[in-house]
């Protein structure tokens, strides 16, 4: 499967900026949700952890879903509650060595979807998915995660055309964005044309020139996955609809989120 490769390369990007990284780095707090560096690697080792259970050990996925949702309904933030199970499963590992751990685990999660029917389905805290479609969503939240670490680290990320899975992820999940604030998806759906990091042009939907989202296609995904308020990106909109869908886009599972207020979420330095 391509987009596990996909997923290894993305989550390679966050082992090579982090690779000289000590200790103290990992108590660096970021822009999202006064989050540690060391509370995104951790947040991404527990998730591909279930990941790869929801592959290899149904039970043990269900089992795992259970207990952290219980955690979560007894008052437990999500800090706390993958905290806790890192506590259980990994030796309470923090820091430099939490962050090994993910380096050693993220290729055996690839390797493992890798392999795998694309259209098998699996559990997961929603309905089941694909294969295919669950390592795209752990693609999606290693780079969306990963990009308030290299914002504080004051880094850029080179992104190559595997973005194009999390840009497609971003079209497709324009009607949820809508239904899962109780509205009505509004029509006709927005063309959309991006330019990879390679130069190529990609195009989703009817072509529509008074109703239009055109611009880079990594400010795109950095707009879906609400890394970015769309304001500090060269994002154009052209229309109500497409100008609305850019102010709201959610491509990620859970309740409606606010995007970051303009100038909140950047680069360290600018």
């Amino acid at each position: 499967m391509q987009e596990a490769e996909d997923f290894r390369d993305e989550s390679d990007t966050i082992a090579k900026v982090l690779a000289s990284a000590g200790d103290a780095d990992f108590s660096t707090i970021t822009q999202f949700k006064k989050w540690t560096i060391e509370d995104v690697i951790g947040h991404l080792h527990v998730w591909n952890a279930a990941a790869l259970m929801t592959l290899q050990n149904p039970d043990g996925f269900r089992s795992f879903i259970k207990g952290f949702m219980e955690q979560v309904a007894k008052g437990a933030g999500h800090i706390e509650a993958q905290n806790a199970w890192i506590d259980e499963h990994d030796g309470g590992l923090r820091g430099k060595a939490l962050f090994d751990r993910y380096c050693e685990y993220y290729p055996k999660v690839a390797a493992a979807y890798d392999a795998a029917d694309p259209e098998a389905r699996v559990a997961w805290a929603g309905p089941d998915m694909s294969t295919q479609s669950k390592i795209i969503a752990r693609q999606m939240e290693t780079w969306s995660h990963g990009q308030e670490i290299f914002d504080i680290l004051g880094k850029d990320r080179e992104d190559g055309d595997r973005v194009r899975n999390i840009a497609h992820l971003g079209v497709t999940t324009f009607g949820w964005t809508f239904r899962n604030r109780k509205e009505e998806p509004p029509a006709p759906k927005p063309f959309v044309q991006l330019t990879a990091p390679s130069g190529s042009i990609w195009e989703w939907n009817e072509p529509q020139d008074d109703n239009l989202v055109r611009g880079s296609a990594v400010e795109f995904a950095q707009i879906v996955t609400q890394t970015r308020n769309v304001k500090d990106t060269s994002i154009e909109t052209i229309g109500d609809i497409a100008t609305r869908w850019m102010d709201i886009a959610q491509c990620f599972a859970g309740a409606p989120e606010t995007p970051p207020e303009a100038g909140v979420r950047c680069k360290v330095g600018i």
